[in-house]
């Protein structure tokens, strides 16, 4: 009998409906998107010690900024590694794997927090973490594409905004739950790790157990000729060796290292650029508004790429974000909050764009048969930007200090230094031209079934609709209510 995690055992039966396999899908991006709400731990890892103010021992901030980059680095590395087993494996089986890695590397680093040992933070969120990031974000995205045929952009959008989502759920409930367990001794760290660990790995579990995948030939009823007619399957290998896929790696790059190193500093950010009008509630608001504004741009933007085409797409990210980088420093030396959390938000939500148009710009290029390995090696860029954008905001805002200036000022460079890598960012994108393949095969991804007929009716399932959607809808609409309502601090 085949195992319960093999990949036959999730080929859908004729009449399945398709949209019972989002919520899936969201139930693991939701679970992972926590990594962009890192930021909130900033202070308090930095006064484990000290508990209000910083003692000797304590963890500086560019040494803990370096969890959240080894975690961008082992997704990129795992996703690329492990993407052509994801295809040959089925997601099921990576997504248990990704639950596994996500909810023991907080235990991990629990455990670090507990003995106040920074190499443990690193193995647990960094390493352990790190890989479930990258099994768990390429997984629910070549399902999707999938199910999805005539809508790639709204599929690629659909799986990764619960990614950019995330923080809305991690940022409030590490602050709740950091708040519950503070003591005059103790930061709350130590229990929010080991609480989240065991949470999310159930919250994942969900999307273990309901995904499924469309038999081969599978054809959506009534939606066939929609279709956008993607690339003939290319193999992985075929696929880096083109120069289309290079230039895309430096589109994704650089695009992501421009919003990634602001995103995971935004908390104290805000709180050092305008001080004393922003409190610690208001910048975890903050935080999860922009995971508000990145998840809605994800879903938003991809599918407006399937109207006006991938590469117009990322002309306006590019063109747009580097206007807006160039712009910010100004509304802190105005002291316009409102129009700093404006700029950053339309930003954040090219950034959070840009990360689920890029599948579908893949799929267009080089075919839907093993989009998921090739999108996990397009994802190495991720990992070097998670290195280098953290890297630039970190240490030119202690050089910044250093040299005298005020911390307000200090990311004034690192704005207009992320403007310039959007520009280059643009000429890449207009480089980039349809994929020339060495060969041009259907590839069938082993363990399915032969096709079923495209016209059998979707059966219509209400209950199971409304359950699987409530499972990730109801916590995802209780992080944007927590989300509005500490951001309204922002406002007054």
């Amino acid at each position: 009998m085949p195992s319960f995690l093999d990949r036959s055992r999730i080929v859908a039966s004729p009449g399945f409906n398709r949209w019972l396999v989002p919520p899936a899908a969201l139930a693991i991006h939701l679970a992972i998107g926590e990594a962009y709400a890192f930021s909130v731990f900033n202070l308090p890892l930095e006064h484990l010690i000290g508990i209000t103010t910083p003692a000797p021992g304590d963890w500086a901030r560019t040494q803990i900024g370096w969890v959240f980059s080894i975690a961008i680095v082992f997704l990129g590395l795992s996703a690329a590694c492990f993407g052509s087993w994801l295809e040959r494996a089925g997601p099921r089986k990576a997504m248990f794997a990704s639950a596994a890695c996500f909810g023991g590397g907080f235990l991990v680093s629990a455990i670090g927090v507990y003995l106040h040992q920074l190499w443990l933070l690193y193995l647990g969120y960094g390493v352990l973490g790190g890989i479930g990031l990258g099994l768990g974000y390429i997984s629910p995205v070549s399902t999707l594409i999938k199910w999805f045929p005539d809508r790639p952009g709204m599929a690629t959008g659909m799986a990764i905004m619960g990614s950019g989502g995330g923080a809305m759920l991690g940022s409030p409930l590490s602050h709740l739950l950091m708040d519950h367990f503070r003591t005059p001794t103790s930061t709350g760290v130590f229990e929010t790790f080991a609480g989240m660990g065991i949470a999310y790995f159930g919250f994942m579990m969900f999307g273990v157990l309901t995904v499924r995948l469309p038999p081969l030939g599978w054809k959506p009823p009534g939606a066939v000729n929609r279709a956008t007619a993607p690339a003939p399957s290319t193999t992985p290998n075929e696929a880096i060796r083109t120069r289309a896929f290079w230039l895309l790696w430096c589109v994704l790059l650089l695009n992501v290292t421009a919003g990634i190193g602001v995103l995971g500093q935004a908390s104290p950010m805000i709180q050092e650029m305008f001080p004393g009008r922003v409190s610690v509630s208001a910048a975890t608001g903050f935080v999860g508004l922009l995971s508000l504004f990145n998840m809605a741009g994800r879903f938003a933007w991809s599918s407006f790429s399937d109207k006006i085409g991938r590469k117009p797409t990322y002309m306006v990210f590019f063109a747009l974000g580097a206007a807006l980088y160039a712009f910010t420093p100004q509304t802190g030396k105005m002291g316009n909050v409102v129009l700093f959390v404006a700029c950053y938000a339309i930003i954040m939500s090219m950034y959070g764009g840009g990360f689920a148009t890029i599948p579908a710009y893949l799929r267009d290029q080089f075919g839907t048969g093993r989009v998921g390995a090739i999108h996990g090696r397009l994802l190495t860029a991720w990992s070097l930007a998670g290195i280098a954008g953290p890297v630039f905001v970190n240490y030119i805002r202690k050089a910044q200090i250093d040299s005298g200036v005020p911390k307000a000022d200090a990311y004034t460079v690192t704005m207009y230094l992320m403007a310039g890598l959007l520009v280059i960012g643009f000429v890449c994108n207009l480089l980039v031209r349809r994929a020339d393949r060495v060969s041009a095969v259907a590839i069938a991804a082993p363990g399915t079934t032969t096709a079923r007929e495209a016209d059998v009716p979707t059966a219509f399932d209400g209950p199971a609709l409304a359950f699987r959607w409530a499972w990730v809808g109801v916590p995802l609409a209780w992080g944007v209510s927590q989300t509005v309502l500490s951001s309204l601090a922002l406002f007054r």
